[in-house]
């Protein structure tokens, strides 16, 4: 069996604490930038993974329903994508446990993110905490994304997804789930922290100055890029010359992702000043770029019933490509299909 493959991208967000700077230039400004430019794009708040960790019921919802405001606040259009929270699609479930079946242990207990979210104490972790790449390949192969917009850290999961597909298919010779392609490009697709330039950005940094939150305001956002680690030395003229500089590198790349320009574009702008000059031009840019986003979140979530409206078409238009493929999976699988 032979599948042509319709080109479909798909990425998804947790909804787990208030959203950054680093979710906005790493995945949603990407995701709107990816709309109309030919393959069908597919969002997802991805609550499932969320409760791989405990969640309090009230504070999830809560967080799916921001989550998706940053969604269309970025300028992801629900009319031309499709936006959905991923628990109201039981495909990704249901391709999830039979993609348990073809991925190996082995492969899951070498994943970085479960050693690092699980760390010393990993037989206490939940089984869904060491399962979660499985559920990851069957978000992404339940719609057979030929392509993934992905961070440098999420590289080894769509790896995985590749090597669960590729088994999939010779396990029962057929050509039926694409091999997806990822999409890494952009100045900023890791945002580093305010405070550690060698740490990812983070929303559970217990630190707030360590990150620009969408929902800070003009006069926190300025004051926290002021407070911002750098150091004394001027900028050079190129981003090479930074490479021993984490701090200052992730501040010219912020810069750089907000304006829309190469990293060697700003230097060459910058070349020889201090970050006397250069935090209070970035801390314009940003406030100039973040707050309509923010302004347009606050729209969006003053309308609970609006959010779960529009969540819910799309999960509707979701299980319709979703639906055929986890019924044609299971068909190949060798189950009785009687209805």
């Amino acid at each position: 069996m032979s599948t042509t493959h319709t080109p479909r991208i798909f990425s998804g967000i947790q909804p787990s604490g208030g959203l950054t700077l680093g979710n906005y230039l790493g995945a949603l400004k990407r995701f709107a930038e990816l709309q109309g430019t030919g393959p069908q794009t597919v969002y997802c708040v991805v609550d499932l993974h969320a409760i791989t960790v405990w969640q309090d019921p009230e504070t999830l919802r809560a967080q799916t329903r921001a989550a998706a405001a940053a969604f269309m606040a970025a300028g992801v259009d629900p009319a031309q994508s499709i936006l959905f929270n991923q628990s109201q699609v039981p495909a990704h479930a249901e391709l999830a446990w039979l993609f348990n079946t073809v991925a190996r242990v082995g492969w899951m207990y070498r994943m970085t993110q479960f050693k690092d979210k699980a760390g010393k104490n990993s037989e206490n972790s939940s089984l869904g905490l060491l399962a979660y790449p499985s559920l990851m390949a069957a978000d992404i192969l339940a719609y057979h994304a030929t392509a993934v917009p992905v961070g440098e850290d999420q590289k080894q999961h769509l790896e995985l997804t590749r090597d669960i597909a590729a088994k999939f298919n010779h396990d029962y010779g057929v050509d039926f789930f694409p091999i997806t392609e990822p999409l890494i490009e952009g100045t900023a697709t890791r945002v580093m922290s305010l405070r550690d330039g060698t740490k990812k950005m983070s929303k559970s940094d217990p630190s707030d100055a360590s990150r620009i939150n969408l929902t800070d305001d003009a006069d926190a956002i300025a004051q926290k890029i002021r407070k911002a680690r750098t150091d004394a030395e001027p900028l050079p003229g190129s981003i090479e010359a930074l490479k021993d500089r984490p701090e200052a590198r992730n501040l010219v790349n912020i810069y750089a992702a907000l304006a829309g320009e190469t990293p060697d574009a700003v230097l060459a702008r910058f070349e020889g000043q201090g970050f006397g000059a250069f935090k209070p031009a970035l801390a314009e840019l940003a406030v100039d770029a973040l707050a309509p986003i923010t302004a347009r979140m606050n729209e969006y979530s003053a309308d609970p019933a609006e959010i779960d409206r529009i969540l819910g078409e799309g999960a509707d238009r979701a299980e319709a490509i979703a639906r055929p493929i986890v019924e044609e999976t299971k068909a190949i699988m060798g189950m009785v299909r009687s209805r």
